[in-house]
């Protein structure tokens, strides 16, 4: 549930879902079987971030802080969920992307730090509750921004919540995000489980997926996730204290997706 920054030379930090309501952590269950061998798991770029070539230019991704993460393209700055952090000095925005209502995606203090006279605010009805928005979408929808497009994917507990029969993130109310940055297209997932919506993306070249108990899914879960979408690049984010190496060695063995480890905490 948060962002980070891109840039002419840009860096970030954020928090995490330590502040949503304390649950126990649900069993969970199974491994997946190992295939053949991939690219091991990348770990340079730390928080210098990420380069891609696109058919409009040079994007860049660099990690803030657990969910908060930011591109840099065609000049612009754009945040994914800036929040909890120490973002004074930080660049300001041209774009920003809110998942949802928790603190560690929704900071208006951070969200008012960052705005400047033409920042498009962007998240679903939810958020707008809270905060003021440019362009309000819903799940399923989409908006060509010009310089990128972005569509919008359910983000939701399937089983995990609070108390019974309450979930931490119902169907509907959040978004995940898909940026399609010249050819090359990119997911955000947000706070969510392996839903049937997740794993039947298709086309992604580059991939931000969530992992954390009690609020989304363990890594075993999330790295099933990524098999059945078969991203070309996985970040894996908003792990907090998760064993991202239950997430990282089933994926590289299933050969389709290399991993990049980066810095979010």
């Amino acid at each position: 549930m948060r962002v980070f920054c891109l840039g002419v030379s840009v860096s970030i930090g954020l928090a995490a879902c330590s502040k949503e309501p304390p649950a126990p952590a649900p069993a969970v269950s199974t491994s997946a079987p190992a295939a053949a061998p991939a690219p091991a798991a990348s770990t340079e770029g730390a928080k210098a971030g990420d380069t891609f070539a696109t058919a409009k230019g040079e994007l860049r991704v660099v990690p803030i802080h657990h969910g908060s993460l930011a591109f840099e393209f065609g000049g612009k700055v754009i945040y994914v969920d800036p929040a909890d952090a120490d973002f004074s000095g930080r660049p300001k925005a041209d774009y920003l992307f809110i998942t949802d209502i928790h603190q560690d995606h929704q900071d208006p203090q951070v969200i008012a730090l960052l705005k400047k006279e033409g920042t498009v605010l962007v998240g679903p009805p939810a958020v707008g509750e809270k905060t003021p928005l440019t362009v309000t979408l819903k799940n399923g929808e989409s908006k060509d921004f010009g310089l990128f497009s972005v569509a919008t994917e359910p983000m939701y507990n399937l089983k995990r919540g609070p108390t019974p029969g309450k979930l931490f993130h119902d169907k509907g109310r959040g978004n995940g995000y898909v940026f399609t940055f010249g050819d090359k297209r990119v997911y955000v997932s947000g706070d969510t489980e392996c839903t049937s919506e997740m794993r039947a993306l298709k086309d992604i070249d580059v991939a931000f997926v969530c992992m954390n108990l009690p609020y989304t899914m363990t890594p075993v879960e999330a790295a099933e996730c990524v098999k059945a979408f078969k991203p070309k690049v996985v970040f894996p984010y908003h792990y907090r204290d998760s064993n991202v190496s239950e997430f990282e060695a089933p994926v590289r063995a299933a050969g389709s997706s290399e991993v990049r480890l980066r810095t979010w905490y």
